[in-house]
């Protein structure tokens, strides 16, 4: 339901053809390597074992391409510029295992096969979300233009990238030493990560995710003015997942999980008294930590995926969670708190220039409340 009618087939045909153009790129890998002077006789058993060889290498790589596909293709339209960050780093990793097999020739099929998984798994994650990064900037409905003029850019840059690495390679300290050499792609590859950093750190995206929830929500609670798209966004942590930032707020928890987590039948069915009125109820987990230290999670069961639900959630558990307590009454209380501030936080968030109804949040399975408020029930009794 999510895409049109024609993906299905257009996806039966593209298969084949993604797999006969793979078989082209076998046979010609293999007269490459004859051509570089592998083997004097041209269909040499030398020159197909090489190739046998390099199209393993090419073929783990699509194993990882195809686990990030498989596993992660929900997750990059919530946050593209934490994803595409990563895609960086992890092809960083990549670069380092192809750069050691001078090092340890005996084990090059193995360095390079780890390179190019490693740098086939940042792929996996860079295409997609700047898949999602493409479609932001096409606010015409334009994304061919739009990748068609970022196609323009790329190629610039990768000639004149290659320009500059064919001086560098030419110059004697470098063409003559490996250490040098090594030396040389660290330091480019680290500025490099420096530059895609301030590259998704200048995105403005409208979409709201948890993180730049987290800046507005605290701006709402402390009366300070809400952050507009832009200055929002470079208030927004780049770095690290939404799951490791305060307060740790997991949508679309079903009863079974809230009651594995902890929760009595009584305690949940006095939390569905108390959200009579809401479609959501919100789960407060606490796990003390030390004497001083308490982790609190917060889970929500909601009917159904509603932006306004959704919102008002992750509003009360911001509340609840800066009251720092946690028992019944103070759950009541910023449940209505949350009630009173939450139509004049959806006023400033249209003043700031944010729109509602963009809300971009992973909800990885609901269930409806009033199916969860019959089980409890049905389990009391």
């Amino acid at each position: 339901g999510s895409v049109s009618q024609d993906y299905l087939q257009y996806m039966l045909w593209q298969l084949p053809t993604n797999i006969t153009g793979w078989i082209c790129r076998a046979l010609i890998t293999s007269s490459l390597l004859q051509a570089v002077g592998l083997s004097t006789e041209p269909g040499s058993a030398a020159a197909a074992s090489a190739a046998i060889k390099w199209v393993t290498k090419d073929g783990l790589g699509a194993v990882g391409r195809l686990f990030i596909g498989g596993r992660f293709g929900g997750v990059f339209d919530e946050d593209p510029k934490q994803w595409r960050l990563y895609a960086e780093v992890i092809g960083s990793f990549g670069g380092l295992f192809e750069l050691a097999t001078p090092l340890a020739p005996d084990y090059f099929l193995l360095l390079a096969s780890l390179g190019h998984l490693t740098k086939a798994v940042a792929r996996g994650l860079k295409d997609p979300s700047f898949r999602v990064i493409q479609n932001h900037f096409a606010i015409s409905e334009n994304v061919g233009d739009v990748a068609a003029k970022e196609e323009v850019w790329e190629v610039a840059g990768q000639l004149i990238g290659l320009s500059l690495g064919v001086v560098l390679l030419s110059t004697p300290v470098v063409a003559t030493s490996y250490s040098q050499l090594a030396l040389s792609w660290m330091i480019i590859r680290s500025f490099h990560l420096w530059l895609r950093y301030q590259t998704l750190a200048a995105l403005e995206l409208p979409t709201m995710n948890f993180k730049r929830l987290n800046v507005l929500i605290m701006e709402h609670i402390q009366g300070r003015p809400l952050s507009g798209v832009g200055e929002c966004n470079k208030k927004e942590n780049l770095i690290l997942p939404y799951t490791m930032l305060m307060p740790q707020i997991r949508l679309g928890c079903s009863l079974r999980e809230v009651i594995t987590l902890g929760k009595t039948p009584l305690e949940i069915e006095e939390a569905f008294e108390l959200y009579n009125s809401e479609k959501y109820v919100l789960i407060v987990l606490s796990q003390f930590l030390s004497s001083c230290s308490c982790n609190i999670k917060f889970r929500v069961c909601q009917d159904g995926c509603e932006n306004t639900t959704l919102l008002r959630s992750i509003y009360q558990a911001h509340v609840l969670f800066h009251s720092k307590s946690f028992d019944t009454f103070t759950l009541k209380q910023s449940l209505t708190s949350m009630q009173k501030s939450f139509a004049s936080f959806l006023d400033e968030l249209v003043a700031a220039g944010w729109n509602p109804s963009k809300l971009v949040v992973k909800v990885p399975s609901f269930s409806p409340t009033y199916t969860l408020k019959a089980n409890v029930e049905e389990r009391q009794q």
